[in-house]
């Protein structure tokens, strides 16, 4: 069953250089990295909409929203300097640049909100091979941005 999360999470992370090459695009025809971004959102936001209505998926209830807390309310937020950030980037270092040291960042912050249990995350505590493994991605990432 695992496999299945692992394969999930290939495919996702192989949509991702070709979201921020369409992301560009549309960025060269509208002329504004950030109107891209909130384009691209717009769309992502109606395709979640349509979606729910599809799946008849019942709105949740006021306590239910007013029960979370503040900060988990930034996600769409950080989503959003995200696309952003690969629409400048996949224009200036390319997609295999762009994504190697995307990779590299996303990492070295999972180290730290595993080994803390941040932000909902169990505890995962550091070790000598996960920070080699994350080393490993770094070197790759300079090896992919000299090369």
């Amino acid at each position: 069953m695992k496999w299945l999360f692992v394969l999930f999470a290939l495919a996702a992370g192989a949509l991702m250089p070709l979201q921020a090459g369409i992301n560009l695009r549309l960025r060269g025809s509208l002329g504004d990295p950030v109107w891209a971004a909130a384009v691209s959102f717009g769309v992502g936001t109606l395709a979640l909409l349509g979606y729910l209505a599809a799946a008849r998926v019942p709105l949740p209830s006021m306590a239910m929203a007013g029960s979370a807390p503040l900060w988990s309310w930034t996600g769409g937020a950080l989503g959003a300097f995200f696309v952003l950030a690969t629409i400048i980037l996949a224009g200036q270092i390319g997609a295999t640049s762009m994504m190697a040291w995307l990779l590299a960042g996303q990492m070295m912050a999972a180290l730290v909100l595993d080994h803390y249990g941040l932000v909902s995350y169990q505890v995962h505590t550091v070790s000598w091979p996960r920070i080699a493994g994350v080393g490993l991605l770094l070197a790759g990432a300079f090896l992919v941005n000299k090369y």
